[in-house]
This record gives structure tokens, C-alpha cells and sequence, in this order.
């Protein structure tokens, strides 16, 4: 059992030793606002049940002329485009994104190989706060017990106002709730904490410290132009109770 631990120990060092060399890579370009990680207290928690939550989040600040050109539902849309389009960068190539009208399926370089399956996002937006979700449908990292429950990403960004009248803040977290993974009890669950847990942190980090950049990608869809075309957000609900689809 040591043996395997320490097997199991090197390949966690090993694969987050290259997600953060991979991230370094991918941030050094001229930034247009600046990404401070605010990531609350307790981070990353899993149930008894195996359900796993995970929260990341950054502080961005930037000019107010700027986020006021970009607050509106397509780059909402940009936003969302965006994040998959650094998981397939930050993986070499290795994860893709492939688009369905009805989802996305995240894949280790093709079908049948779908690591994770999403449902179609969903968008709500208002003056102060944007939202983006992607219900979890199933996949080899989602245990049966996760296929079409109440699993989700989102990504959630509200604007406060900054230090200065010409200067503001936008907040962004990147959220996993109810994530039910395949590596569920014993040591698959210290597995899945050194590993899959730890690269997800690192990578949405990465994500985040990005977006300082300014560098969003094109929608797939490009389907929504005004705020009045989207719902308004919800109010804050706990994790285990998703709004409903």
C-alpha cells in the first residue's frame, strides 16, 4: 500500500508541476486590468456523500470606460467561450471542447473519450451581476450517482464599484457544486484531492489571472445582444439546491 501511495503521490506532483509551468506560459502578455485571487477560506469541500463543491475566485480591477463597454450579454457569451478555450490551451491541445446544439463535451482529444458532459449553458444578467451555468450531464469523471443530477459549472461576475471614480471592480467566481466524481472513497478520494481536485484549482486559477488580459474569445453562438434578452440572477441559493432548469 506505500508503494502505491507514493506512486499515486508522484503523478499528483508531477501533473501540478506542469499545470503550473503550462499557467506561467499562458500569463505572461500585456494586462489591461490587474487579477488578485480571493479565493474564500475553505475552498474545495466534499461531502459525505461524495458530492464535491469547489469555489475559486479573483478581484479584477480595470478601467470603468472598459467595463463599461464589455458589460453586456455578448461578452457574457465571450466569457464562457473563453474559459474552454484556456482549458484546451492550458492542456496542450490534449482537452478539446467539442459543441453540440444541446451541450458540450469535454473531451481528451476526441469522442469517445467525453471526460465531462454539459448541458446547453444558461445566462442570467443584470446592471451589476452576470451569470453563466452549465448543468453536468455526465462523463467519465462524473460518477453514475452525478449523471443529470444537480451537478453545475458556473461562472458568476458581479461589478463594485472601485477605488476611484475612473477605476472598477469586477468580482469572478468559477464555481463546481455537486460535482460527483468517479474517484469517490478510501484512497481514490486522497487520489482525487492530490490530483484532479488540485489541477482543477490550478487551472481555474490560471483562468482567472487571464482574464486580466482582456483577451476574450469569440462566441460559438453569439445568440444574445441586449441585458433585456436575459433573465435577471436569482437570488443566492446554497449549492445543493441549483435553480431550477
Amino acid at each position: 500500500m506505500s508503494a502505491v501511495v507514493a506512486i499515486l503521490a508522484a503523478i499528483a506532483a508531477a501533473a501540478t508541476a506542469w499545470f503550473a509551468g503550462v499557467r506561467r506560459l499562458l500569463n505572461r502578455s500585456k494586462q489591461v486590468a490587474r487579477a488578485v485571487i480571493v479565493d474564500p477560506e475553505e475552498h474545495t469541500t466534499i461531502d459525505a456523500d461524495g458530492a464535491v463543491r469547489s469555489v475559486q475566485a479573483a478581484d479584477l480591477t480595470a478601467p470603468i470606460d472598459l467595463l463599461d463597454e464589455i458589460w453586456k450579454p455578448e461578452h457574457l457569451e465571450r466569457l464562457a467561450r473563453t474559459y474552454w478555450r484556456f482549458l484546451s490551451r492550458c492542456t496542450l491541445g490534449l482537452i478539446r471542447i467539442l459543441y453540440r446544439e444541446d451541450g458540450r463535451d469535454v473531451v481528451l482529444l476526441t469522442r469517445p473519450f467525453v471526460l465531462l458532459s454539459f448541458h446547453a449553458p444558461e445566462y442570467e444578467m443584470r446592471a451589476d451581476r452576470g451569470i453563466v451555468r452549465w448543468r453536468i450531464a455526465r462523463g467519465l469523471l462524473v460518477s453514475r450517482v452525478g449523471h443529470n443530477a444537480d451537478g453545475y459549472l458556473e461562472i458568476d461576475v458581479t461589478r463594485k464599484p472601485g477605488e476611484t471614480p475612473d477605476v472598477g471592480l469586477v468580482h469572478v467566481e468559477v464555481e463546481v457544486a455537486n460535482f460527483y466524481p468517479s474517484l469517490a472513497s478510501g484512497i481514490a478520494t486522497w487520489f482525487y484531492t492530490n490530483t484532479q481536485s488540485r489541477i482543477h484549482v490550478i487551472v481555474t486559477h490560471g483562468f482567472l489571472r487571464s482574464l486580466a488580459r482582456g483577451d476574450l474569445a469569440e462566441s460559438r453562438v453569439g445568440s444574445l445582444r441586449t441585458i433585456d434578452e436575459v433573465p435577471d440572477p436569482q437570488p443566492a441559493r446554497r449549492a445543493q439546491e441549483p435553480a431550477a432548469p
